[in-house]
């Protein structure tokens, strides 16, 4: 329902990435940090941002991540560059989460933190605000922020020193059901959009919706959007028995984060061919719609990424087998 309008997450106090922050600290938070940054964010009375992404590395693998947390004393500092620091420029932003290497000599996915961030901490700098395909998305943005020398309280760092990794895996997996759910909302929307104006047009002496394509686009959405929605909800399902990091789910999560925001394109694109030249207008819905959905294969981690881990579950039972066989036959030698 809320992908249908683009006020729906906000007036109901959903919006990403304030729920994905509601749920690391409403989890992971210690009583301090829930009292301070919790519950307000909870009542509606700020916004939050989240500062992941460096422009320098390839954040699609976290471990690449080169922010630096330091402590010092009873304090961190902490100092990056980050960029698409969604909501980060909306005046009600007032902290963020971030995620940094406070340990580069640890294992890998030992290395990072999450630490809260207040946007009006000194050494916080707005660089410049970032654009989709031409879209400001204002007043909340997603700008390029750096982080110099920020100096906050050691009793900022969320569950502890190292936990970054296991943090944001619990915080990005229903992140991403979120962004599937909003999706196919859009879809939906366009579907309806495009009924309705193939109803009300006339070529060629009849009506679009009398025009054979049409009713194949008309049909083939219909089986597409619910066939993601479907899969969706038995995603959801399973998060609801399993948890979100369990390898039951992990696979799932990856599915629906590259299916939905392919159905919802090919949804998108036949009804602005349906709409013409008013499709690619401002005065309608769907290409602003067209151009989220083609960010959404890269926000949460790209297509490629998911497409490896799927791939990866899929032939873990032949590697398996294959495994055991060579075992069998190096025992048989010996």
């Amino acid at each position: 329902i809320m992908g249908r309008c683009r006020l729906a997450s906000e007036v109901c106090n959903c919006s990403a990435p304030d729920t994905g922050n509601m749920e690391v600290l409403a989890k992971f938070g210690t009583e301090e940090q829930k009292r301070k940054w919790l519950d307000p964010l909870l009542a509606g009375e700020i916004r939050s941002c989240f500062l992941m992404t460096e422009p320098a590395v390839a954040s699609s693998d976290a471990r690449n991540i080169q922010t630096e947390i330091k402590r010092v004393g009873d304090t961190y500092v902490v100092s990056g560059r980050k960029w698409w620091t969604t909501g980060a420029l909306d005046p009600r932003c007032k902290f963020g989460l971030l995620i940094g290497k406070t340990d580069p000599s640890k294992p890998q996915h030992l290395q990072q933190s999450i630490i809260v961030i207040p946007m009006d901490a000194p050494g916080v700098k707005m660089v410049r605000p970032l654009t989709v395909f031409g879209y400001d998305d204002a007043p909340s943005g997603h700008p390029e922020v750096v982080l110099d020398k920020v100096t906050v309280p050691a009793t900022n760092i969320v569950l502890g020193e190292g936990r970054g990794f296991e943090i944001a895996q619990a915080r990005l997996g229903p992140g991403r059901v979120h962004h599937c759910m909003r999706a196919l909302g859009t879809a939906e929307e366009a579907q309806e959009l495009m009924i309705e104006r193939a109803l009300s047009r006339v070529a060629f002496g009849r009506s679009l919706a009398k025009q054979g394509s049409i009713a194949q686009h008309v049909a083939n959405n219909r089986i597409i959007i619910d066939q993601a929605r479907l899969l969706v909800l038995h995603t959801a399902d399973m998060i609801d028995r399993y948890g979100c990091g369990s390898r039951e789910t992990s696979n799932l999560i990856a599915m629906i984060k590259v299916a939905v925001p392919s159905v919802v394109h090919n949804v998108l694109d036949r009804a602005i061919q349906v709409f013409g030249a008013a499709g690619v207008s401002g005065d309608f819905p769907l290409a602003y719609a067209y151009v989220m959905c083609r960010a959404l294969r890269i926000v949460d981690g790209p297509d490629e990424v998911h497409l490896r881990t799927i791939a990866r579950e899929e032939m873990r039972p032949a590697v398996l087998r294959q495994a055991r066989k060579h075992e069998e036959k190096r025992a048989a030698r010996l």
